[in-house]
């Protein structure tokens, strides 16, 4: 029923994105990058691609500009997108910038916390989280000013009333009101894509409940050593998830990585999480296990991404196609880093989309 009258306002869309991923790069494109000498070698592969001439303009490249100019890339195709969006689709696509508001307003707070200059970290900033009245945050010259801002001028204005005081904004909590922060965003956005229907809020369900569960798991082991109570550390979990709410409980008590490993065992698909041989957990520690905990989170991040392409009549691949795109960006800033450093040993580090 749902595809009889999806695309008399998204079909276009969607068809326009699905034309997006075929331009996705695939392995045999790795496979030519990975042999580039230098990053103008890179610059001549990447122009027989969609990526066409974007760099065409810079006279000298490094790892920055790349990566800089292909996030543009993204950036205008979501604006095109985004513009040519409707309800509800419309909401959807805000609903994605969102997460990148959070990080860029996380900025802004420890900005003017270190009373750095605001303007210049309006240049850091994702543009994928820049909003109209952005620099109006950027006149508060003290956190409670910014605060008020905050809560008058974003859209984020919601998760931090519901979550935090101008109190709460110090240099000590600054990853607390990250997390506390996004926990609102993704149960918010969680409870959104429900009210969509089948099959958007099946494919977008299961994609935000591997993102709560990778939070949740990332905070559990970011704690380890730190000040952070249990108490505290419970209140950062997101009331979504397959670990929710048993996994969220027993990883709220858990003092070390083996205790999340036996967590994570209740949980099929996450299992090889921590598949390691016998002597490469004591060879690896602590950090070297969270690594390459990462690494596989952003593998099952993509696969997820790549199954939301499979059904049709549904806003899922929106956000999907956003997530594949930043993982691509990702890898061409790897291959570009390893090329200028003259670190081929590690270019093929990289994580394969398709």
């Amino acid at each position: 029923m749902e595809g009889l009258f999806f695309n008399v306002n998204n079909g276009f869309l969607e068809g326009i994105v699905r034309g997006y991923k075929a331009g996705i790069l695939t392995q045999s494109h790795y496979a030519s990058l990975t042999q580039c000498e230098t990053l103008e070698d890179l610059k001549t592969q990447l122009s027989a691609t969609d990526y066409g001439n974007f760099l065409a303009n810079e006279a000298s490249l490094t790892t920055t500009i790349i990566s800089d100019r292909a996030t543009q890339l993204l950036v205008d195709q979501f604006n095109f997108l985004r513009s040519n969006a409707v309800e509800p689709l419309s909401k959807f696509l805000d609903y994605i910038t969102y997460s990148y508001m959070i990080d860029n307003v996380v900025l802004l707070i420890t900005g003017t916390l270190h009373e750095r200059d605001t303007h210049e970290l309006l240049e850091r900033c994702h543009p994928l989280g820049v909003f109209e009245s952005m620099p109006a945050l950027c006149v508060a010259t003290n956190v409670e000013e910014l605060y008020q801002s905050v809560l008058v001028e974003t859209p984020l204005a919601p998760y931090f009333r519901n979550c935090l005081s101008a109190a709460d904004l110090d240099d000590l909590n600054i990853e607390i009101i990250r997390s506390t922060i996004y926990k609102a965003y993704l149960e918010d956005f969680y409870e959104f894509v429900g009210t969509l229907g089948s099959p958007t809020s099946d494919v977008m369900r299961t994609i935000l409940a591997f993102e709560a569960d990778r939070r949740t798991i990332n905070i559990t082991i970011n704690s380890f050593g730190t000040e952070l109570t249990k108490e505290q550390r419970a209140k950062l979990f997101p009331a979504i998830g397959r670990l929710f709410p048993d996994g969220n409980n027993a990883l709220a008590k858990a003092d070390d990585i083996e205790q999340v490993r036996l967590v994570c065992e209740n949980i099929p698909e996450y299992r090889s999480f921590f598949d390691n041989s016998p002597g490469d957990a004591q060879d690896l520690g602590d950090l070297g296990i969270a690594a390459q905990l990462e690494d596989r989170f952003f593998r099952t991040e993509v696969r997820l991404n790549k199954e939301a392409f499979l059904q049709q009549f549904q806003y899922g691949v929106f956000y999907s196609y956003v997530k594949l795109k930043e993982q691509e960006i990702r890898n061409l800033t790897w291959i570009a880093e390893c090329i200028a450093q003259d670190a081929r040993d590690r270019i093929n580090d990289y994580i394969p989309i398709f």
